[in-house]
């Protein structure tokens, strides 16, 4: 049997908000999404907590006024919230009291003031206004000190983000990660569509994790109708899941490889890449999985072939040894850019760099979706280092090729649909899945008919990009390219 979660909404004063989190947050649990709303006759604040063993989930509302709309901050109990908190600024005007960093996040110097482009009355894009200034980066001063200024255009096949280092020598005294270059307004795209017409967006919110985003929001949607998805539907769901996971591991095995000068370790990751997308394409009819699920079912052309796999598996565990065979290799990975395990926890980090930080953050055990007799993968490497984040993505590409074998024996037919009923049940749902990278969350909330009114999408890139310049404090500027790649982090998920 699919388990079933247990889901809580409380509606609450603006007052009673700090001291409804802290509870939370000591009783286990975390801070896993907040949205603004914008309900037409005021604005609402919606903050989603989650906790495992068993799977619960505890909706805060908080009720608005549109004129003056403002919430006291939780940055003070968790990290993620004052980001979250910056976002919901930026977007609708609603704004943190007493932040202890108010200063704009989402919002580019060139969007007009007082224009919150996330609000009802918003209206088409403006023309540029007035210029807010050049972002406040913080200076570092001192005898030696200077910065070197990287993006936001880079010279590769990346997406834009500016990296603005502080340096003595070649060792980094501060750096910070200026992103959100590629603003789609995506979240206001899935406004007033159905759930048919939004499912494409969602697999197109970070190109690498088509499956991911898409299965989130299938289960925040299923939620909403009150539906239960037959259980061959949840094992193909699983199966491409991992088969999503399989092919972007893999890569990054061998983009690491590239990183430390041992391009043909990169070479053969980039053979077994392709055999795999090619994989994805003959079991679901496309190389990134796209189309094969949907609100209420999910459904493959051909199951995986499990003697294909394994041959893969051994293919990517000799990679491995040759790279960790390799002196160079090894002496570059360890050591490297350590996020230690406190760091990650108060940063709130998610996936596999949690992991190689030795926390055990994992959505497939935590937040379930299917019972498929999961069991964490077991990682000896939690240093928190580049080879941590290396040996827990290799850890993860056995174990993902174990899971779809025992998924696939399990399987009596490949498609499995439930159809929508006419109206949802309970007009909000909220779907959880443990994507490539981490944890995804989407938040959905429908009309009487079945419109979206609001779709809040958290990539886990959204928790994960501000370890990357703590893990890079004393590193040398040689290493931030690989120590970059190890972390792996979306821009566009991050941007929405």
């Amino acid at each position: 049997m699919t388990p079933q979660p247990h889901r809580e909404t409380r509606h609450l004063s603006a007052a009673e908000l700090p001291a409804q989190v802290k509870s939370l947050l000591g009783a286990g649990f975390r801070i896993a999404l907040v949205a603004g709303h914008d309900d037409g006759d005021g604005l609402r604040a919606v903050y989603v907590c989650t906790a495992a063993g068993p799977d619960r989930r505890v909706e805060l509302h908080v009720h608005l006024d549109r004129d003056r709309p403002r919430v006291p901050t939780l940055a003070g109990l968790s990290f993620p919230a004052g980001r979250f908190e910056r976002e919901m600024r930026d977007l609708f005007g609603i704004v943190p009291e007493d932040h202890p960093l108010p200063r704009r996040l989402v919002r580019h110097f060139h969007w007009p003031r007082g224009w919150y482009p996330m609000r009802s009355d918003a209206g088409s894009p403006p023309e540029f206004g007035a210029v807010d200034g050049p972002y406040p980066f913080r200076t570092v001063e001192g005898d030696g000190v200077y910065e070197i200024p990287v993006g936001p255009v880079h010279a590769g096949m990346i997406e834009p983000g500016h990296f603005r280092f502080s340096v003595v020598g070649e060792t980094i005294l501060n750096l910070k990660a200026r992103l959100w270059f590629v603003h789609r307004g995506l979240e206001r795209l899935c406004q007033s569509r159905r759930p048919e017409e939004v499912l494409p967006l969602t697999e197109r919110v970070s190109g690498d994790t088509s499956v991911g985003h898409s299965l989130a929001f299938c289960l925040a949607v299923e939620e909403a109708y009150g539906i239960t998805v037959p259980e061959d539907a949840q094992r193909v769901r699983a199966i491409l899941l991992e088969l999503e996971r399989l092919y972007n591991h893999v890569t990054d095995l061998g983009a690491l490889c590239n990183d430390t000068g041992h391009s043909i370790l990169n070479n053969q990751a980039g053979r077994v890449r392709e055999l795999l997308l090619r994989l994805n394409e003959h079991v679901s009819g496309d190389r990134l999985l796209r189309g094969a699920l949907r609100p209420g079912g999910a459904a493959l052309r051909r199951e995986p072939d499990p003697h294909e796999l394994a041959a893969l598996g051994t293919d990517v565990a000799e990679i491995v040894a040759l790279a960790l065979g390799n002196s160079v290799v090894a002496d570059r990975f360890t050591g490297t850019a350590v996020l230690t395990r406190q760091q990650a926890e108060d940063l709130g980090t998610l996936g596999y760099v949690a992991r190689a930080s030795g926390l055990r953050a994992d959505a497939r055990a935590d937040h379930p979706f299917t019972d498929t007799g999961f069991v964490r993968p077991v990682h000896a490497v939690t240093n928190g280092d580049v080879l941590s984040r290396f040996q827990v993505r290799a850890d993860e590409v056995a174990h993902s090729i174990a899971l779809i074998a025992s998924l696939s024996a399990g399987l009596t037919g490949l498609s499995a649909h439930v159809p929508l009923p006419a109206r949802p049940a309970t007009r909000s749902g909220l779907g959880i899945s443990e994507g490539w990278r981490g944890t995804i969350v989407h938040r959905a909330e429908l009309d009487a008919d079945g419109i979206l009114t609001r779709l809040k999408i958290v990539d886990p890139s959204f928790f994960n990009w501000p370890a990357l310049p703590v893990a890079l404090t004393d590193t040398i500027v040689p290493d931030f390219p690989l120590t970059n790649k190890s972390f792996n982090l979306s821009y566009a998920g991050n941007d929405l």
